[in-house]
């Protein structure tokens, strides 16, 4: 029960989504020649830095995730895991992560990973609690895991680094949005300032707006010749059936379903986007 309680407080969840965008950004930036020690030392650095920020995460939302249904029983919250155990974690994790990211990738995957743990734990943590704004920044962090799987290959961050960055940020925001709809009641009663709870009106329209601004930053993959054919027809129909799941939200007033729906379809669009760009159909 323990050692579950540690592995939960990580967020294994999160963890292992950044290492599937990550792992995408890597295979991009390597085309078709993989030095599977490097990928395997990326890989388990960024993980260990993920979870390190998880960790903290935890620590510094403890008040809010008692006020939350979904979040009531973590570990900090009901003291299962003691403040000093957590902190030493994180820092052991953390620690980790950074010396197998210099040692055995390179110092701009060490930067990148820095960067987002910092935008992660330094801004967005804290900002979440007084500013809608704080979803935006969130996004900035999430989106670094591609950037440093292209950057432990290709040691700079060119045109691709920049443009896997704009997308997993464009990707995040529907994701977010419609997360917030869904679970509307839990962040109104931690007082979270997301949008949803401002306003789901807006939330609805940001939703749409941002589904068309990922389509054309994702399809700018194949204009620039990153990708081929098969990346375009498939992620092209994809993006159409997001945008007409988050077209219905002004639909119905079953407001929890049917963002649950454009939430869960952003789960496909990301692991389908992943795996097609770690193909690299343009090969």
């Amino acid at each position: 029960m323990m050692i579950d309680a540690y592995y939960r407080l990580a967020k294994p969840g999160i963890i292992y989504g950044n290492g599937i965008t990550a792992a995408a950004g890597f295979l991009l930036a390597s085309h078709g020649t993989i030095s599977l020690p490097l990928f395997i030392a990326t890989i388990a650095g960024l993980s260990l830095v993920v979870a390190s920020a998880c960790v903290f995460n935890n620590l510094l939302d403890r008040d809010i995730d008692a006020q939350m249904e979904r979040t009531k029983d973590r570990a900090l919250v009901v003291g299962t895991i003691p403040t000093f155990n957590a902190i030493a974690y994180g820092s052991i994790l953390g620690i980790s992560g950074f010396i197998l990211l210099i040692f055995h990738v390179n110092l701009l995957a060490a930067c990148v990973s820095f960067f987002g743990f910092a935008v992660y734990l330094g801004f967005y943590t804290p900002l979440k609690r007084v500013s809608v704004h704080a979803t935006l920044v969130g996004a900035l962090a999430g989106a670094v895991p591609p950037v440093l799987g292209y950057a432990a290959v290709a040691n700079t961050v060119d045109r691709g680094a920049i443009l896997l960055f704009a997308i997993l940020i464009l990707w995040q925001m529907p994701h977010f949005f419609a997360i917030g709809i869904y679970r509307l009641q839990d962040y109104a009663a931690a007082s979270i300032p997301i949008l949803p709870v401002k306003s789901i009106c807006q939330a609805k329209t940001q939703i749409v707006l941002y589904i068309i601004a990922f389509g054309i930053a994702a399809l700018s993959l194949f204009a620039y010749g990153y990708v081929g054919r098969a990346y375009f027809i498939v992620m092209t129909l994809l993006c159409v059936a997001w945008l007409s799941l988050a077209l219905a939200l002004f639909r119905t007033d079953e407001n929890s379903r049917a963002a649950r729906k454009v939430f869960l379809f952003s789960l496909v669009v990301i692991l389908a986007w992943s795996a097609l760009i770690a193909f690299d159909f343009a090969k």
